[in-house]
């Protein structure tokens, strides 16, 4: 017994209608276009630590952590605990000041004021090294225009000090948080502060239950920006205090130059490694308060 199957004339199987398949492709992705970038990024940055990572772990044709160890003793660590405290120090009252004048510069009526402000915080947030060392000397040196009219020096006052530099970086770290936290200050929802008072809340207990708490990641965030700024500027203190401020980036400057020790070279890579060691941790911290700042003002 045969079996026949048939099929009407005008009916085709799926595989004759649709024919052969078209071979897919290649599109290039949307990586394609970050490629000049990582390579820049690789030559600019990535030669350049893994230099000061060979340098940092070799001493004398061997590699280990005796150069780190160093790096972390005697006048190296007292560098290293002064740049942390001026950091910390700076970072403070300019997160303080910083916060303060934007919550006025976003509560004033005027307009012409905020774009002001604005402009200049952009301004002199990026001003810095030796221009800003030099107005600092011809205005509150020795010599300066206020120290000689008001006679700063006979209470004590030396811009070459721990608080003379301090006073200097917070000349453009103040302003760098007023951009940091302006748009979060903008973010704050004017319902919450008529949710508060209409439900009896001094503006304290608005500021300290709902203002700060939404506002906290910003601030640490910025505090955190400010820390990394200044912990990582040369030029200014260079200019200003020389070596008479114990900084880690001047350990550095002088332990490639060989103004103190000669053949230092490979400590002064390990201080720089300490260094990047701070940066990393400083962004570990400073990007998750910022997402997360992101995601409470959107």
């Amino acid at each position: 017994m045969t079996l026949l199957t048939s099929s009407s004339p005008g009916t085709a199987t799926a595989h004759e209608a649709r024919g052969p398949r078209p071979r897919a492709r290649w599109r290039p992705g949307p990586w394609l276009a970050a490629v000049p970038l990582l390579a820049f990024v690789a030559l600019a940055f990535g030669l350049p630590a893994l230099a000061m990572l060979n340098g940092a772990l070799s001493k004398g044709g061997s590699y280990g952590l005796d150069n780190l160890g160093e790096s972390v003793q005697g006048a190296y660590r007292t560098a290293l605990v002064g740049s942390l405290k001026l950091a910390a120090t700076t970072a403070a009252l300019g997160s303080v000041l910083g916060l303060l004048l934007a919550q006025a510069v976003v509560t004033s009526r005027g307009r012409a004021l905020r774009e002001a402000v604005l402009t200049a915080s952009g301004v002199l947030a990026n001003f810095g090294g030796v221009p800003l060392a030099f107005a600092f000397v011809a205005t509150l040196g020795n010599a300066g225009v206020l120290t000689t009219r008001l006679g700063l020096d006979r209470h004590g006052w030396s811009l070459y000090s721990f608080w003379g530099l301090a006073l200097t970086y917070l000349y453009f770290l103040v302003p760098l948080m007023v951009l940091t936290v302006a748009p979060a200050l903008d973010g704050l929802r004017p319902q919450w502060r008529e949710a508060a008072l209409n439900n009896g809340a001094s503006t304290w207990q608005y500021w300290r239950h709902v203002g700060i708490p939404v506002l906290l990641p910003t601030l640490l965030g910025g505090f955190v920006l400010l820390f990394g700024s200044a912990f990582a500027a040369y030029a200014t203190a260079a200019a200003i205090v020389g070596s008479s401020v114990p900084l880690v980036t001047l350990q550095i400057a002088d332990a490639l130059s060989g103004n103190v020790l000669i053949g230092q070279e490979n400590v002064a890579l390990a201080l720089s490694l300490d260094m990047v060691l701070v940066a990393a941790l400083v962004m570990a911290v400073h990007l998750p308060l910022q997402r997360r700042s992101a995601r409470w003002l959107a």
